[in-house]
């Protein structure tokens, strides 16, 4: 009799957890943009932008310099907004491709008011592609 209602209480337990999260119903990053699906796994991003060190030499984690809170600087930009940004930021160019080259190629485009050669510069040969496109594809989400 015990066990049964040990069960029946853990069982309820569950339940209740499951619908205090909303039931799995939430949107994934990637069903936010369809284009952050095509470039890679956005959750798979979201997980190494929130790591504190990245890639094969331990280089930085994304969020050790970016918030995801607007207007709130650690040491670079505020990421919060970004791919609305990017969609504009250079003409002619994706966001995907702005958001790619930014993190390739860090010193292609300046924020205003922040210093060329500040963002780590290896993040091209410290991270695999997948990594990489994870991460673009994550950036993506955050409109």
């Amino acid at each position: 009799m015990f066990k049964k209602t040990l069960l029946v209480l853990l069982l309820s337990l569950a339940l209740l957890a499951l619908a205090a999260c909303g039931g799995g119903d939430a949107e994934t990053p990637a069903e936010t943009n369809p284009e952050a699906e095509a470039i890679g796994n956005a959750e798979n991003g979201e997980t190494l932008f929130a790591q504190a060190t990245i890639g094969a030499n331990n280089a930085p984690g994304c969020i050790t310099c970016h918030s995801l809170e607007p207007d709130v600087v650690i040491v670079g930009p505020s990421q919060a907004g970004l791919a609305t940004r990017a969609e504009t930021r250079v003409p002619g160019m994706s966001a995907a491709d702005y958001i790619r080259q930014s993190i390739v190629e860090p010193n292609a485009h300046i924020v205003e008011g922040f210093a060329e050669g500040l963002m780590y510069q290896f993040y091209a040969t410290d991270l695999t592609e997948e990594q990489i496109n994870d991460l673009v594809a994550y950036t993506l989400t955050l409109e």
